[in-house]
Order: structure tokens, then sequence, then C-alpha cells
């Protein structure tokens, strides 16, 4: 690994900043704080792609999408501020979870409709090749989305128009509740790309470092004008499909605790202990800061007025 151990550090705390957000959020949750659905992403924290992105390239989400923002750059207090229905959140209270945007650090937004943000992204590739500024796009979607139209559109308009945009499907093996071995005639989502005439690359899901390297080459490719790539990030959710109480679960204790021995964060962990960049002590110190920034996100949350009835109509489109 090339990067230095200052990034590695960083992208360790990244990493941490995710699971401390997404635990907090369940937990508030559960205490009745949060209102709407909740999808957490514990388990999958190892974004590699953002880390090999630049300022003005953009991203485009899922249901699942507090990671995808944190590691975009987003507010932490706006998005706590969000997920609480408070005014102050990135919709000002009334998107909730799956609705969390920010343009101006290029986060086009989570989605609540599977595959819904693919083709949304995709016009932004199409938008970026077009401004000549060498700006990618990227599209961040499950397997369960792999299986929905969208996908074979997009991916069929980006390759034939060799728009600059990387395709990351997360697949954590199940869409819900259902098993992508159910589903999926192939046991790869990468193997799909060569309909398309695209590289269709497989990582490890919870290695961050593999998911950087594969990132960064195919970004180098879209800039240099030659077209998108998939890649599938092979990863596991720890929690059930939502935070909703009751929901059916039908993945197996050893299934979750295989995985779970396989922690993306335990594993930067231990790779940068092993190079001597990082110490009992800074990991403890790294813990530290990151519980009290979360803190803080919830407590500014929780100082936020919520809307006004009468803005319930404020900021709409259509209705």
């Amino acid at each position: 690994m090339n990067l230095p151990p200052d990034k590695q550090r960083e992208m360790l705390r990244q990493m941490l900043t995710i699971r401390c957000f997404e635990e907090r959020a369940s937990a508030d949750y559960h205490a009745g704080k949060i209102y709407g659905v909740v999808h957490c992403y514990i388990g999958e924290e190892a974004v590699g792609v953002c880390s090999a992105l630049e300022q003005g390239d953009q991203i485009i989400s899922t249901h699942r999408g507090h990671g995808h923002c944190i590691a975009k750059g987003a507010d932490l207090k706006r998005m706590m501020a969000e997920l609480y229905g408070r005014q102050t959140g990135y919709c000002k209270g009334k998107g909730g979870s799956m609705h969390i945007a920010d343009f101006g650090i290029g986060m086009l937004g989570a989605n609540g409709i599977v595959a819904g943000g693919i083709s949304i992204v995709t016009g932004a590739g199409l938008a970026a090749q077009m401004d000549g500024k060498g700006r990618v796009a990227v599209s961040f979607f499950g397997d369960g989305a792999s299986n929905a139209g969208p996908f074979h559109e997009c991916l069929n308009i980006a390759a034939t128009w060799k728009l600059p945009m990387l395709y990351i499907c997360e697949n954590n093996m199940y869409a819900a509740q259902t098993s992508a071995a159910e589903t999926h005639a192939m046991p790869d989502v990468a193997g799909r790309a060569a309909g398309y005439g695209i590289p269709g690359v497989v990582v490890d899901g919870n290695d961050i470092f593999a998911i950087h390297q594969a990132a960064a080459r195919a970004i180098a490719r879209a800039r240099a004008g030659e077209g998108p790539t998939l890649i599938e990030c092979k990863t596991f959710r720890w929690r059930a499909h939502t935070e909703r109480i009751g929901q059916p679960d039908f993945r197996t204790e050893e299934e979750i605790e295989t995985w779970k021995r396989r922690d993306p964060i335990a594993r930067l962990r231990g790779q940068l202990e092993a190079q001597g960049a990082l110490t009992d002590a800074d990991w403890q110190a790294m813990n530290k800061e990151v519980s009290a920034t979360i803190g803080d996100a919830v407590a500014f949350a929780e100082a936020s007025p919520f809307p006004a009835p009468e803005q319930a109509l404020e900021d709409m489109y259509a209705a």
C-alpha cells in the first residue's frame, strides 16, 4: 500500500465515524428519538471509493446512505438533525434518513427507490463529459438494484457514450431479506460488465485499500475518456435490513458471526498497528474524539426546532 500513514489513519477515522454514527442512529431510533426508517451501514464501512475522488466529482447513494454521505464530507450535525426531523437538517427535517443530499460537496443524494439513483447520476456523468472539466460521477447501489432495469439501461448508455462513470455495487449478499444466491444466475455482479464491453472488477468489500486501488484505476480510466467501470465490493451488513422491530431476518447467526470476524475497521486497525503507524493510545484517542463529535451532532439535533406545520409544503417541486 503506497498511501502515507496519515492518509491511512484518516481512512480509519472515517470508518470509525461511520460506525459510531450508525450505532448512535440505531440506539436513538429504538429510543424513539428518530422518526422514519433507518438502514444501518454497520459492517460495510470500507468506503474506499470516495477517498480516491477529487473535489468536483459527484456521487449518488442508496437508502443505506449515511456512510457515503460521511465519506464524501457531509456535515454530521446537519445529518443527525435530519434524522431527528429538525429544521437544521439537510432537508429541513422533512426528508429523513433516505434523502440526505449536499450538492456543494458533490453528494447528489440518497435515494429510497431501489436503483433509483443510478439513472440520476448517469445524467451527471453525461454532464461531466459535456463540460470537459475532467470530473467523474459515481453510482453506489446494492446487489438487489443490479437486477433492476435502470442498472442495465445506464450501463448500456454509459458504455456506448464512454461516460466518465464508476458503478459501485456494494454486494452485501441480501436484497432486504432475499439472498442474492436466489436471484442472481451468475456468482458475480461484475460479470455482467462483459455484456456492455466495459471492465468488471470484483474486490473484497471489507478491504478499504483494495477498494481504493480499484477505484483509483477506474477513475483514471474514466478521466482519460475510456468510459465506465463496474466494481463489485463483496461485503455484508451486520444489522437487519432496517432497524424496524419485528421484521424477518433469514440470515443465520453463523453467517453473521463469520462476517463480523472480517470487520473492516478491525482489519485496518491491525494493519496500521503492524506497520507501527498506530498505537493503542492513538486508537483510544481516536475513539474518544469520534465519540465526542457524534455527541456534538446529537446535541445539535436535539437543540434544533422541528419544522412548523405551515412549512410542510415549502421546498416541494411537485405535489
